[in-house]
């Protein structure tokens, strides 16, 4: 009857959550340009074929009005810090990028993935996707629960 108390104690304790996970905004100082900004040429090209009559984009009309417009959309890089990612802009100077501090912190839900985004100073964002249910700790960080 012992072995049997003791054997459910320790099954019961290895199912509770072992603690929880903190993730903290990436320093940016730590960001490194992952992929390439577009030319000109390249943006010129996309803004034509995405703009053509033939695209069957719902959005076309907000952004095909002009071509600054799209440009400010689509002239993006891919940056990341440690596991975190984004697509920044590239009217951005590397050193605007590394020198900004987090402003505030989102989690948002897809199924069951988890968006947690950093949103800094320069209008940057940088996320990352978890499977934990993720809730907001401040400005810069958030708890993840352990599975």
């Amino acid at each position: 009857m012992l072995r049997r108390l003791s054997f459910l104690a320790i099954l019961l304790t290895a199912s509770l959550p072992a603690g929880a996970e903190t993730l903290s905004c990436p320093d940016m100082s730590t960001a490194v340009q992952a992929g390439s900004c577009p030319t000109k040429a390249e943006l010129e090209y996309g803004f034509t074929g995405f703009c053509s009559d033939n695209a069957r984009m719902m959005d076309k009309d907000t952004i095909c009005n002009d071509f600054e417009k799209y440009r400010a959309l689509k002239d993006t890089s891919l940056w990341e810090a440690g596991a975190f990612q984004g697509y920044l802009s590239c009217s951005l100077t590397p050193e605007r990028i590394r020198a900004a501090k987090p402003v505030s912190v989102a989690v948002g839900r897809a199924g069951t993935i988890q968006r947690v985004a950093c949103t800094y100073d320069n209008e940057a964002v940088m996320a990352i996707r978890t499977r934990a249910a993720c809730t907001p700790n401040g400005p810069a960080s958030v708890e993840c629960p352990a599975n």
